[in-house]
């Protein structure tokens, strides 16, 4: 039986859903270029850093611009998520999971962050969570962004586990790659069809009980 002693959750639509917030952002900075930007296309940047999203949302709008400008686009979006984020309440975290990371800790089992976001402690403040989190590895200590397994191993290394004894819960194909490079157990969180490479998939946290974890 596999000795699980650490999970390690991707924040945004794991923990609360901010996808709209990073939508509203992201649509907006390509409105003030010159083109607009789908809820479709805005799937395709879970998981990814703001300068990669910039990237596809650029090319996508056929414009080019100078580092320099790509920078300072990419900080003007973050302002403005931010100001978004400032307004959430914890009635955004998502269904279960509260219930959930009570029972983790319960079960002297270890709570981590594997987030690409640079916003997460904010986030998990807004939201009431942070006190849930034994160690928060986010996109301000990371130099590789998933599918690339580094926020992982760094989870593991920072609850003093090895990568065999987490579990790694995401809702992005990126993040689910990065669990299994990893060599982690990884559930999905969403569509089982989109994240097949997970170990199994969960709609959501209510479904989710201590022994599936082993």
């Amino acid at each position: 039986m596999r000795n699980t002693k650490a999970c390690l959750f991707d924040l945004d639509g794991v923990i609360v859903d901010t996808a709209v917030y990073h939508f509203q952002a992201w649509r907006r900075l390509a409105n003030e270029l010159g083109f607009d930007f789908t809820e479709h296309q805005n799937e395709q940047l879970k998981g990814i850093s703001r300068m990669e999203s910039l990237e596809l949302i650029l090319g996508w709008g056929n414009v080019t611009l100078s580092e320099e400008e790509k920078v300072a686009w990419a900080t003007r979006k973050n302002a403005w998520y931010l100001d978004l984020v400032k307004q959430m309440t914890p009635d955004e975290v998502l269904k279960g999971v509260p219930e959930f990371l009570t029972s983790l800790r319960a079960n002297n089992i270890k709570i981590a962050l594997g987030s690409a976001s640079k916003n997460s402690k904010l986030i998990l403040e807004r939201i009431n969570m942070l006190d849930y989190f034994d160690a928060i590895i986010d996109g301000n200590n990371i130099t590789k962004g998933k599918p690339d397994p580094q926020v992982f191993l760094m989870g593991a290394e920072a609850t003093n586990c090895k990568p065999e004894e987490c579990v790694v819960f995401e809702d992005a194909v990126a993040g689910v790659q990065a669990g299994k490079a990893g060599g982690m157990k990884v559930i999905g969180v969403g569509s089982a069809d989109i994240l097949n490479e997970a170990d199994f998939v969960i709609a959501g946290f209510e479904e989710m009980t201590i022994d599936r974890l082993f």
